[in-house]
């Protein structure tokens, strides 16, 4: 008390005037009851927020990433033996492939390539509703025919994905699981973080641990390359500026990669995707809801930039893009680490996956017409501030050099095939409102 006697004897100003000592304690008490006095309503809104009743939290629709950790139930004699038999190598020199996501787009293609030549593969997918389950069901009973097992789980199941590495000694992960879309992430930014950063760490610290540990090969994004303004894109190019915030996720997963593979010797190959379509697609793809529209007699959105700029994109066939992600898997190199330990440097790559003829949006509406032979109802719109870019262009001489990598299926001939598979699935197009 001396001390605190001696501090409230100081003057605020030295020289003006002298404070009496119990009027400077009165003023410390005050502060003191005020201090706790708000101290416990800051407690009791971190109560309020953390620990309110799992019935509110429940009610929240839009809580993505809540959903996306259902995981069916799994493990048993007999879910081990289908674990097993999907991942068995059939082929002399054949790899055995844990593909995430492998009831998506790409990843339905891709399993059922690495099936197709021998390798052994195995599945993971959390059928989430972000689009129409139905159709992800549709490519999961595509995939089984082949006998392709699909474990319904979460990519954050750390105790799933620990017991898939305990039956199987895989020598590559496909990670391809993610939380797509540029727009959506304006509505529910949590499952970005929740999938692709969140996820993605879940993986790698599988894998880190696994002995021996696996190669990796994931999908990064052409998004990274956000408000960059030189064309082509090039893998040496800033991506330090993302325009969205899944394109901000994405670039993290690149960091995080880089992380893993300096610590604990996992050898990482990162994809950067542009503009993937085809047969299976995604219906939040522009190619995809414009088919629908279109024969449904309904508008479509065409947007242009400031000063009624083209909006163009370098369109990829699904097909180009699975020789690319097959080329990485068959040239990824060894990880050097064994149960968590790093024994040397390991590879660590980034390729551009594209087309390389970007095209505007205008002339992908028009093959669409004709393809379809109806007339679209074009309604021209000024590009929103979603996240969107105006255009996309990959320069793919690196993956040319170090994968083979070349593309070879132009937009009206990838549409052709497009427009073929999606008059057969949905006929009319009724099946497809969702």
């Amino acid at each position: 008390m001396k001390q605190m006697s001696h501090i409230d004897n100081i003057p605020s100003t030295p020289g003006k005037f002298k404070m009496e000592k119990s009027i400077h304690r009165l003023r410390w008490h005050s502060s003191l009851a005020k201090l706790t006095f708000w101290s416990f309503v800051f407690l009791g809104l971190i109560f309020v927020m953390f620990f309110r009743s799992p019935s509110s939290s429940a009610s929240l629709p839009s809580d993505l990433s809540r959903r996306s950790l259902r995981t069916s139930s799994w493990g048993g004699p007999a879910w081990e033996k289908r674990v097993r038999t999907s991942s068995k190598i059939r082929s002399r020199n054949g790899i055995s492939v844990l593909v995430t996501g492998a009831a998506g787009f790409v990843g339905t293609h891709v399993s059922s390539a690495l099936n197709r030549r021998g390798d052994g593969v195995l599945g993971l997918d959390n059928f989430n509703d972000y689009y129409d389950p139905s159709l992800k069901r549709a490519r999961q009973a595509l995939l089984e025919r082949s006998g392709i097992f699909i474990v319904e789980g979460d990519i954050n199941d750390f105790a799933l994905l620990k017991k898939l590495f305990d039956v199987v000694p895989f020598t590559h992960v496909m990670h391809l699981a993610a939380q797509a879309g540029v727009r959506y992430a304006m509505e529910n930014p949590s499952s970005y973080v929740h999938s692709n950063i969140g996820g993605l760490v879940n993986v790698l610290e599988v894998c880190k641990s696994a002995n021996p540990q696996p190669a990796i090969v994931w999908a990064s994004s052409s998004s990274v390359y956000g408000l960059n303004g030189k064309v082509p894109f090039s893998e040496k190019d800033r991506t330090d500026q993302p325009a969205s915030l899944y394109a901000a996720t994405k670039k993290a997963g690149e960091e995080i990669a880089h992380t893993y593979n300096h610590i604990y010797g996992l050898s990482l190959t990162g994809l950067r995707f542009f503009t993937v379509y085809g047969p299976w697609g995604r219906p939040d793809m522009a190619y995809f809801f414009f088919t629908r529209d279109i024969l449904k007699g309904k508008q479509i959105p065409i947007f242009e930039a400031s000063n009624h700029g083209t909006v163009a994109r370098d369109f990829t066939y699904v097909d180009d893009i699975v020789k690319g992600c097959l080329a990485a898997l068959d040239t990824a190199q060894k990880s050097t680490g064994s149960g968590g330990k790093k024994k040397g440097p390991a590879q660590l790559r980034v390729f551009n996956l594209g087309n390389t003829s970007p095209v505007p949006v205008t002339d992908l509406v028009s093959i669409l017409e004709k393809l379809l032979k109806v007339k679209a109802k074009r309604l021209i719109m000024k590009m929103p501030r979603n996240g969107d870019v105006q255009f996309t262009h990959a320069n793919i001489s690196l993956a040319q050099r170090e994968l083979g990598y070349k593309p070879t299926t132009d937009l009206q001939t990838g549409l052709k095939k497009f427009v073929r598979w999606y008059l057969s699935y949905y006929g009319s197009g009724k099946k497809s409102d969702q």
